[in-house]
């Protein structure tokens, strides 16, 4: 009787281990064929935004060297805030990307009852491109060459002089309002339904000056109609290399800009995660995706998912500290 208990435990053993065997070699085949059908990455903004861009950037270059079609699907609804829940609520098996960016680290502040968490809900995946925002007057009717003129100007009539934004809650009304705040100045902020009657507006003198992605105001620029003061990225722009930053004009704490990269939902395997990493840092030292980047604007930045990860997280808790001290109620 003892040998017979003792056998029929040795066997249900080696039974349990035998059907266990097969389930590991199959995570690891699985995760060996990434992968073996059609990739969709989610674009949460419409067609021609950096967004676009840097998924059919990646899209192209990334079917190209696995062999499989990368479908960019446009959702854009709700400031991004549509497509970055469709993203979420997908499996989490590397299928379905959605791109992140400076955007979704303004939701938890500015959406009411938003349907998924911008950390819990995702697994980073990494950056691909950085814009960089810009602080920029119309000379027309406000007529300063630094920033020291500028706050002299700003201080000598408070409430007098405003800012344009595409709308509330967008970087660029953030950013103005960071400004404000770290800087103690009175300034008052004129929102728009969208970038192109903002930038109409401004040129035609109708506002005083804006923060802005720099692609996006560089011709009027050159025609002499807007003039930069300084940029807020931590780096000099190699769009307008000229132009000192923020950060070397005694202000550090400005030092932000617009980023564009991946996430995946939440629980996405590591391995597929690395995948990607490798992926996106070789294609943003291609010649060609970089040109293409550039094209738009864009400035080739790679960043891993533990940066990428930091870099949102780190984001969310500035923009909801400016959010409540500007007085910014979500909607």
């Amino acid at each position: 009787m003892i040998w017979n208990n003792m056998n029929r435990r040795s066997i249900l053993r080696l039974c349990v281990g035998i059907a266990a065997t097969p389930t590991v070699g199959m995570r690891r085949a699985n995760a060996q064929a990434y992968p073996s059908h059609r990739i969709t990455i989610i674009v949460p903004f419409s067609p021609a935004t950096a967004f676009d861009t840097i998924a059919r950037v990646a899209g192209q270059k990334l079917s190209e060297r696995w062999g499989q079609p990368v479908v960019v699907d446009n959702k854009p609804g709700a400031a991004g805030s549509l497509g970055t829940e469709l993203a979420a609520g997908s499996p989490p098996d590397g299928y379905t990307l959605v791109t992140c960016g400076a955007p979704q680290t303004v939701h938890p502040s500015l959406i009411k009852n938003l349907r998924y968490d911008p950390i819990a809900s995702f697994t980073p995946i990494g950056v691909l491109a950085t814009n960089t925002v810009v602080l920029v007057v119309n000379p027309n009717v406000f007529p300063v060459n630094s920033l020291v003129e500028l706050i002299a100007a700003i201080n000598a009539k408070p409430g007098y002089y405003n800012y344009s934004s595409p709308g509330v809650g967008t970087l660029q009304q953030l950013g103005m309002e960071l400004f404000k705040q770290q800087l103690g100045l009175d300034v008052q902020h004129v929102p728009y339904r969208g970038q192109a009657q903002a930038v109409t507006d401004f040129i035609g003198g109708q506002v005083h000056m804006t923060f802005t992605a720099v692609n996006s105001i560089l011709a009027h620029v050159r025609a002499g109609k807007l003039r930069i003061i300084a940029s807020a990225g931590s780096k000099r722009s190699p769009v307008v290399p000229e132009i000192p930053t923020l950060t070397e004009l005694g202000h550090p704490s400005l030092d932000f800009n617009l980023w564009f990269g991946f996430e995946a939902p939440a629980n996405t395997p590591q391995p597929i995660v690395r995948m990607w990493e490798q992926e996106l840092s070789a294609i943003s030292k291609m010649p060609d995706a970089r040109e293409a980047l550039e094209r738009q604007g864009l400035t080739p930045t790679y960043m891993d998912a533990a940066s990428t990860g930091a870099l949102m997280k780190s984001e969310i808790a500035r923009w909801r500290d400016v959010v409540e001290k500007a007085g910014i109620k979500p909607e």
